[in-house]
């Protein structure tokens, strides 16, 4: 059987996401529609309708600061600014479709387990098990001032709070409510089962947590679970915790090497292969024909901001304008380690064949330059099919520029194309998310799962 391409619309609940300074191009309807409950269940309805697994939304809890050492360029250009709660469109799309499901991003380091667990299981609840976290412990500095903390908590500890953070939610979906704990019983007056519901007195190095978790099991009970880490600190908790794991690299090679890194991490903790999915990111412009793409990509180049661009490259910790003044000729590198997002800091450094020059890193933030399929749909779909085979991956974050209508062209004009190849779903499987991605597993993490390992405290009775 033919490899199955998954693919999750990648968005954000603000005016804008990655798409920088578009927000002034005349089609974007974004940064108008975005408070619009509408434009949301309107884009689910467009998702469905190309089969897509999921919409997955990012998040910050942050304005990004660190380029010129201002919160300045990042509010005049919209950049991930202002941004709403994501979680909260969620029951509204899953309203008006079926098979869609939804990843929503929460820190593990500013939100604490316990309510983030009865978030989670609420809204498994109402979607019927279409619901996915992706698991961050968050880059930007000034997010952890506004948690009330002086800076960053160092990047390796971070992900220390989240192996403790994951392990509390697993006992809180996992082990607190038993299956039949719900009997509902009118004549014997009881509702729940007490002898069925249990504490799970978890105390752990950074969280202490008494229970019992405030929601009865849902459908999957632990959501499927998202994680991107690209340092070594990041994949091995990952490879640990994570059933979709995303990575980027410069090219299909080096993503590949990702690739076969992280399945041998799977291994080294017990889990198989096959229940971990592999994703990386892609990027669209499509038209019907190459000239009209083309025309596209020019268009949104005379939009694009620079300014933006730099902006988000803070959440590496480096400020990029300390380089604006430095000979372009000299060789790129930092001086300093940061407790930044390394996978940012890579994109400039490790993770190209050869050490760029200052004018060469500082071109990269000017315009939609690197990484991008450009063509008619029979061009786009067959580099799709290429860069999914080459990378040995499962499946794409697609971005978009110009919303909804790069979406509508991709769903229109490339899915039929994807569809024709054999790669792509021509309908949705039946069941929860997690049934969806891994048909051999059903509804509920495997045994192999650190989830598992964890068993019924006393009960209450």
């Amino acid at each position: 059987m033919t490899k199955q391409l998954r693919l999750n619309a990648f968005d954000m609940n603000s005016a804008m996401h990655n798409s920088h300074g578009l927000w002034k191009h005349p089609e974007n309807k974004r940064q108008d529609s975005y408070k619009d409950i509408s434009y949301w269940t309107d884009l689910a309805k467009l998702l469905e309708k190309g089969k897509f697994d999921a919409i997955f939304f990012a998040d910050v809890v942050g304005v990004y600061d660190v380029y010129q050492q201002s919160k300045a360029p990042s509010i005049k250009q919209a950049m991930q600014v202002p941004i709403n709660d994501p979680a909260l469109l969620v029951s509204a799309m899953a309203s008006v479709t079926k098979h869609l499901s939804f990843a929503v991003t929460v820190s593990t380091t500013y939100e604490h387990p316990f309510s983030n667990a009865r978030r989670f299981s609420t809204l498994d609840h109402l979607t019927n098990g279409r619901v996915a976290w992706n698991i961050v412990t968050s880059y930007l500095p000034n997010a952890a001032r506004n948690f009330g903390l002086e800076g960053l908590i160092k990047h390796d500890e971070r992900y220390d709070i989240a192996d403790d953070y994951l392990d509390t939610s697993y006992k809180l979906w996992e082990t607190s409510w038993e299956d039949d704990a719900i009997v509902n019983d009118r004549q014997a007056d009881v509702y729940i089962d007490p002898d069925k519901v249990h504490e799970i007195n978890h105390e752990g190095p950074y969280f202490k947590v008494e229970g019992p978790h405030l929601s009865e099991p849902s459908l999957q009970r632990t959501p499927v679970l998202f994680q991107a880490g690209t340092s070594a600190r990041g994949r091995d908790f990952a490879a640990k915790h994570a059933e979709c794991i995303f990575v980027g690299g410069p090219t299909p090679a080096k993503v590949k090497e990702l690739v076969a890194d992280l399945k041998t991490r799977v291994e080294a903790h017990g889990r198989k292969r096959e229940d971990v999915l592999i994703f990386s990111f892609l990027s669209v412009i499509v038209a019907e024909s190459k000239v009209d793409a083309e025309q596209k990509l020019e268009e949104y180049n005379q939009h694009w901001s620079s300014l933006a661009a730099k902006a988000q490259f803070g959440a590496s910790g480096y400020d990029i304008a300390e380089f604006e003044d430095k000979d372009p000729d000299d060789i790129f590198s930092y001086d300093k380690p940061t407790e930044g997002g390394h996978y940012k800091a890579a994109t400039l450094t490790k993770d190209n064949a050869k050490a760029l020059t200052v004018g060469e890193a500082l071109k990269r933030f000017d315009g939609i330059t690197n990484q991008v399929i450009v063509g008619d749909p029979d061009h786009v779909a067959a580099e799709i099919q290429t860069l999914f085979t080459e990378s040995d991956v499962d499946g794409f974050n697609l971005n978009h520029f110009v919303t909804p209508s790069d979406l509508e062209d991709f769903v229109s004009l490339v899915v039929p194309k994807l569809q024709a190849s054999g790669i792509y779903k021509q309908d949705y499987a039946e069941g929860t998310f997690r049934k969806k991605l891994f048909p051999h597993l059903g509804n509920k993490l495997p045994d192999t799962h650190r989830a598992k390992s964890f068993k019924h405290e006393q009960a209450l009775s």
